[in-house]
């Protein structure tokens, strides 16, 4: 054979052996759940030139299995920048091989079985493919091995269906230098906020008392902060998500510090809207509380703005959350080994179903009451999560009827202390075809003295048509929970704190949550609702009030 003849063999079977090692495998994957295989439910990945493949080029995470490098590889774009996680194989959760072994596709495979999480994954693989990893990248047993079968808990996993030669040109997301290495702390941090909406609305905004703060003159635009109510309120006109109208999930989230206050304060998060025929609590910002309807008790007491009329719609609370006894600014002044205070207190609250999805923007306030110059930061953002499934034939209806928390307290608005001598009624008008009708009653009472309702269970009744239809006595026990978000809360001689005694339905440093009332008997047309509560007597000059508010929501057919 001469040499010619022998460079073209050699060099034939080098290309060929390249073309071998090069070739693509397309795996793919059926849900298995309980003994039984789901073909709607299908995972597939690829395995080219040493890589296993795990996402589809449109996902958000670009993730393989390097095995040359001996790494899984995970990789995605967060707001502009590129991050990056290896993880070593050797530092994978190890196997424990049974015995045990099941045919699959024509291979016969072993089983090895990891514990990871109180959960208990078993996979069966096979050292015979050309192919070779898993379709849960974690859980590789060996160096060769092709995972056919994943069960997580005996109840529910995949199972390998197909294994064939594949000639898709893929796209290999190999190590990029530019990408910003991430611990495993930080990419699951990126990867959690990655899937959801921040909408940032306040960030370390004040609130305090500023006794000659006047109200802002003009037109109001959505690109600031304002201040009213002499700095206890702040208010900005919000842009909405488009997915808010199309099912998605909605959390307030607000955190709060002291820069001074050491008292625990009543604060709301309200809606208003940006577009309504009726008169609302703008115009009371605006101009004072006189510009709202009057209610008159039983006693000729006057109060504010309480109820939606047809000419006025009350403010809409999505969160009615309450400071702590001086969180941050006490912490070093009130320094007691083993006690680490907390530097704020962060809350968090679902307000889907309260939060009014039938305009494209909305005015969202925080109000807190307070009378300290020095007063608080707050900030506050919404989180918006997808929904699940699809999407819904109805539009949701929320109505507010009333809140009687003084959101202008320090601009002349009364406490909500009527319940005493007189019952909150007013009227309501529910819609044709409107459905899964409910209330949300939020209810915390005040009265800060021994005599008071703060420290007093007070039965509430909800009435509609002269019927009951919800009654509660408000109460919560477990204050001591937040010791340490209170460092300025009193110590008694008896070893308890302030901020312990449990209270009408709210702690210091909480948010308070709403009831849900269901109502499926309520008709469409016009009903009367009364709120009754056993208000406490006065005492000298202390007097006891009542902070509620009512929100009616339902479903109405898209049209």
């Amino acid at each position: 054979m001469n040499a010619w003849r022998f460079c073209f063999i050699i060099i034939n079977l080098l290309f060929g052996a390249i073309a071998l090692q090069a070739q693509n495998f397309k795996i793919t994957y059926v849900g298995y759940e309980n003994g039984n295989t789901n073909p709607d439910s299908k995972t597939v990945v690829f395995y080219s030139e040493e890589t296993l493949i795990l996402s589809n080029p449109e996902d958000k995470i670009q993730s393989f299995m390097d095995f040359k490098a001996g790494l899984n590889v995970d990789m995605m774009r967060y707001e502009g920048k590129l991050y990056q996680l290896t993880t070593s194989f050797d530092s994978l959760p190890k196997p424990n091989f049974l015995l045990e072994t099941e045919k699959i596709l024509g291979y016969s495979c072993k089983k090895a079985s990891f514990s990871y999480f109180s959960n208990t994954i078993d996979v069966w693989y096979t050292e015979n493919a050309k192919a070779k990893g898993s379709p849960y990248k974690n859980y590789w047993p060996t160096k060769d091995a092709l995972v056919l079968k994943v069960v997580i808990n005996g109840n529910y996993g995949v199972v390998a269906e197909q294994i064939k030669k594949s000639s898709e040109k893929l796209d290999l997301k190999m190590l990029h230098s530019d990408a910003i290495a991430c611990t495993t702390a930080d990419f699951e941090e990126l990867k959690i906020k990655s899937r959801y909406t921040i909408l940032p609305i306040f960030e370390e905004e004040t609130i305090n008392f500023e006794g000659d703060l006047e109200a802002p003159a003009g037109n109001l635009t959505g690109e600031k902060t304002y201040r009213f109510s002499k700095g206890t309120v702040i208010l900005k006109k919000v842009e909405l998500p488009k997915n808010v109208k199309e099912g998605a999930y909605v959390y307030a989230k607000l955190s709060c510090a002291s820069q001074g206050d050491a008292y625990d304060r009543t604060g709301s998060v309200f809606v208003l809207p940006t577009n309504s025929a009726k008169k609302t609590f703008l115009d009371a910002l605006l101009n004072g509380v006189e510009a709202l309807p009057m209610l008159t008790d039983n006693l000729g007491n006057e109060y504010q703005g309480l109820v939606s009329t047809q000419q006025y719609q009350a403010p809409l609370e999505v969160m009615r959350f309450f400071t702590s006894f001086g969180a941050d600014y006490f912490n070093k002044r009130r320094a007691i080994t083993n006690y680490n205070w907390q530097d704020k207190a962060t809350y968090k609250a679902d307000i889907t179903s309260v939060l009014p999805t039938d305009q494209d923007s909305i005015w969202v306030g925080v109000f807190i009451g307070n009378y300290s110059t020095e007063g608080h930061s707050v900030s506050l953002e919404f989180d918006v999560y997808p929904g699940f499934g699809a999407s819904s034939e109805y539009s949701k209806w929320v109505e507010p009827l009333f809140l009687t928390v003084n959101l202008m307290e320090m601009s002349g608005q009364n406490y909500g202390r009527l319940f005493k001598n007189d019952t909150l009624e007013m009227t309501f008008t529910v819609p044709e075809n409107c459905e899964n009708l409910q209330f949300f009653f939020t209810s915390t009472g005040h009265g800060g003295w021994g005599g008071g309702d703060e420290f007093n269970p007070k039965q509430n009744t909800v009435l509609i048509d002269d019927e009951q239809v919800f009654s509660v006595i408000p109460w919560r026990t477990d204050c001591a929970s937040y010791r340490l978000a209170n460092p300025a809360s009193g110590n008694f001689p008896n070893g308890m704190s302030s901020s312990d005694l449990s209270r009408s339905n709210w702690c210091p440093a909480t948010v308070t949550p709403p009831y849900y009332v269901q109502l499926p008997k309520l008709s469409a047309g016009a009903h009367h609702l009364k709120i009754v509560i056993d208000q406490g007597e006065d005492e000298g000059g202390s007097f006891s009030h009542w902070g509620v508010s009512g929100i009616l929501v339902g479903e109405l057919p898209l049209k």
